[in-house]
């Protein structure tokens, strides 16, 4: 991969949620995700909640023993899913707010407010070797927050952005891209490595894939709903070729 190339992490959730809407082990998340790997995924993206309602603790061990790229761990910032990632170590761990009303994870991290905490916090999995990722806002004083606890890396929430774009809101929509260029810009001068993700679509993607400042995109439940439609293989491969499009190619 290039210094210019954008990564894909693909995030396979939601293969979880149709296989427990009836039970059983079909579909297969892992097997959904060495399918992804081939396609051209960089990473593998799970979000293990508190109340398990995807993923699963055997997923995430499956997970670890199948895949030859690296696993994205989702996590709260609780004592139980830190005693699992530093069980497995998994390459990266990021952490999300959940809550258990919630459909899916509607807003980023509150870092400022919890700043010792999640500073304690995060400290042994640094030590153990993850990458630590906060996911959030773009926001500045969140972003700040994060750089001073000592996260390595932030993944900013674009799930605004493309909710006005789905609700046909353009000029929100535009002012929520420009809050996300202007801060992956500053989140990077402060040397933390930025990622995005949260609700992209092809028609969202390229915006986003154009920051330059932009290492890796999250992308689960878009690519998991297209694959009813034209297969998993072909929804990851025209996923990568619209980010390598907006990041000029491949160089």
């Amino acid at each position: 991969m290039t210094q210019n190339q954008l990564r894909l992490g693909v995030n396979i959730d939601h293969v979880a949620t149709v296989r427990n809407a009836r039970g059983g082990a079909y579909p297969d998340p892992v097997r959904a995700a060495k399918l992804a790997e081939e396609a051209g995924a960089d990473g593998i993206t799970a979000h293990l909640r508190e109340d398990r309602r995807h993923i699963t603790d055997a997923d995430i061990d499956g997970l670890m023993e199948a895949l030859s790229v690296p696993l994205n761990f989702e996590m709260a910032a609780t004592e139980e899913m830190q005693k699992i990632a530093l069980r497995h170590k998994p390459h990266a761990v990021c952490i999300v707010p959940e809550k258990r009303e919630e459909r899916t994870t509607e807003g980023g991290l509150e870092v400022a407010r919890e700043e010792n905490r999640l500073a304690h916090y995060i400290a042994p999995l640094r030590e153990a070797g993850c990458r630590v990722s906060i996911f959030i806002a773009a926001d500045r004083k969140q972003i700040e927050a994060a750089h001073r606890i000592g996260a390595e890396v932030i993944e900013l929430h674009t799930g605004a952005y493309c909710d006005f774009h789905a609700e046909g809101k353009l000029a929100e929509r535009d002012r929520e891209l420009e809050a996300l260029r202007d801060m992956s810009a500053y989140a990077h001068s402060l040397g933390l490595e930025v990622h995005a993700g949260h609700g992209l679509t092809y028609e969202t993607v390229q915006p986003v894939a154009a920051f330059p400042e932009v290492r890796e995109l999250n992308i689960g439940h878009f690519l998991i709903g297209e694959a009813i439609f034209r297969g998993l293989t072909p929804a990851v491969r025209e996923m990568r070729r619209l980010m390598d499009e907006a990041r000029g190619g491949k160089g």
